[in-house]
């Protein structure tokens, strides 16, 4: 028996679904089937949560809860990290094709979760891991896209790593221009949106993490610090 035979891993499976069209698109999926809306009601219900206390607890439209959840619209990045942080889940959690159990997920780029949000597509790198801390996508902005008129705040912290055109940042008032190759991290309880000003779409790599500092992996990876 090799050594590769002991280690778990899982290939994230192809999911056949059918997008249901909103009034231009709804929560639809490419690589793999994603029911935003089915999974915000499950998750609300399980939480024992009816639509108007979820609208009162997130600050949202009862109107709009129940048009996301029977898929006529299409929410924006900004609402899913409001409802995450209101139903106390990842927002990977609105995309789950499937539960998973698995230490180790190799995925393969044409079988990762892809959902249409408003202005955009968002590719959950992550699905399949189990009690993950970390929440990589791919975000596609289409030409003018933004995160909306309501700053984000939530826990943990957030790195954006621009892949193509240009994407602006501003976090707690402060604006950041990002350009190919260029990054930025900062703590995710300040303010902050997006927004993409080209006619053309941009890329970009974001990865949502909590902070915690005691594993140290830049020191395990690299041998930073230690003196030789």
């Amino acid at each position: 028996m090799g050594e590769a035979s002991l280690v778990r891993r899982v290939e994230v499976p192809t999911q056949q679904g059918s997008a249901t069209p909103e009034s231009g698109r709804a929560g639809a999926a490419i690589g793999g089937a994603a029911n935003v809306g089915g999974c915000l009601r499950q998750l609300r219900v399980r939480r024992g949560h009816s639509l108007r206390a979820l609208a009162e607890r997130s600050g949202l439209a009862v109107n709009t809860l129940s048009l996301i959840e029977n898929g006529k619209v299409s929410p924006s990045v900004s609402t899913l990290q409001r409802l995450a942080l209101t139903l106390g889940v990842p927002i990977a959690a609105f995309f789950e094709v499937q539960p998973m159990d698995s230490e180790i997920v190799h995925l393969r780029s044409d079988r990762r979760v892809q959902v249409s949000f408003a202005h955009g597509l968002l590719e959950d790198l992550g699905a399949g891991m189990a009690e993950r801390t970390i929440e990589p996508f791919l975000i596609t902005l289409e030409p003018h896209a933004d995160s909306g008129p309501t700053p984000v705040v939530h826990t943990g912290q957030e790195f954006v790593y621009c892949l193509e055109g240009q994407i602006e940042y501003v976090v707690d008032g402060q604006a950041y221009v990002l350009e190919p190759g260029d990054s930025l991290l900062f703590d995710a309880n300040l303010p902050h949106c997006w927004l993409n000003r080209r006619p053309e779409a941009s890329k970009a790599l974001m990865v949502i993490c909590p902070f915690e500092a005691r594993e140290k992996p830049a020191l395990r990876h690299f041998g930073m610090g230690e003196k030789r």
